[in-house]
């Protein structure tokens, strides 16, 4: 597989911190929220033996820094940086791969930049399309505020939302990630979650730019019942194309790496189902 060499890229309000491995077409990874690249650490062996693997913390988590720590967040402006980190690495088509909040970022690159995305996978991504929506970042928000803290706030979200089962759902010999940073659980409670309730997808964008390139819905098979995996069935709905689903749940490629990373492979080779 080589080396892993990591780099900086500076944008508007911060710098990103980025690495590279692998060798072929690019694969630009976009982390959930409140995450950072390291979360992809189980899937990229595998994958980096088939693409050039980026992966990078998006700002204001871990290793990429806000000029201003206080600055609002926008899912647009995440967007503009994974096109810049694009524009540096030359990579034009590029294969993408986004989760969680990732995806709703990819999806936002999708619409306004399809000439640089080949392939477009976007798992579980956050929308507006599920009643239950309104009010689930708002609720974790102000639980962060109470004496439990951000910590506590972050679980009773993930136990909401239907998607905290992953702790002995995983596959053998997989070990769990310790606690994220205490930085990006704050980060995520006061800048991130406020970022999707005010972004809205661009369906008709999204149809355009899917003439354009290759756009798949992704979701956890473990997890159907799960608000994640139903706002992801709602934005294939809307989009009109099938849901293709991934081992294991919302963070499949944590608990399920080999498995996930086999599947990935398979989709990003495969012809679009459409």
């Amino acid at each position: 597989m080589g080396s892993t060499k990591n780099d900086s890229l500076r944008v508007s309000g911060a710098n990103l911190y980025y690495e590279v491995r692998g060798s072929g077409p690019i694969l630009l990874l976009i982390h959930a929220a409140g995450g950072d690249a390291r979360g992809f650490d189980g899937i990229a062996e595998r994958l980096a033996e088939h693409y050039t693997l980026v992966a990078y913390d998006r700002r204001g988590l871990s290793r990429s820094q806000l000029d201003d720590p206080e600055e609002e967040q926008r899912v647009e402006t995440q967007s503009d940086d994974a096109h810049r980190l694009l524009q540096r690495l030359g990579a034009a088509p590029a294969y993408v791969f986004g989760s969680s909040g990732g995806a709703a970022i990819g999806l936002d690159l999708a619409a306004h930049h399809p000439e640089q995305v080949h392939t477009l996978v976007a798992h579980e991504p956050p929308s507006h399309l599920l009643p239950e929506e309104e009010d689930r970042h708002a609720s974790a928000q102000a639980a962060a505020r109470g004496p439990g803290g951000p910590a506590a706030a972050l679980q009773q979200f993930i136990t909401r939302m239907g998607i905290g089962a992953f702790s002995t759902d995983r596959e053998p010999g997989v070990e769990l990630p310790t606690e994220r940073p205490v930085q990006n659980t704050v980060f995520l409670m006061k800048h991130e979650f406020a970022m999707y309730d005010r972004y809205w997808l661009d369906f008709g964008a999204l149809k355009e730019a899917s003439t354009q390139m290759r756009l798949i819905l992704a979701a956890g098979e473990a997890q159907r019942e799960a608000f994640p995996y139903r706002s992801a069935a709602a934005v294939a709905d809307r989009l009109g194309i099938a849901l293709t689903e991934f081992p294991g749940g919302h963070v499949g490629y944590i608990t399920h790496p080999r498995a996930f990373a086999a599947r990935l492979l398979d989709v990003l080779g495969a012809e679009p189902g459409r």
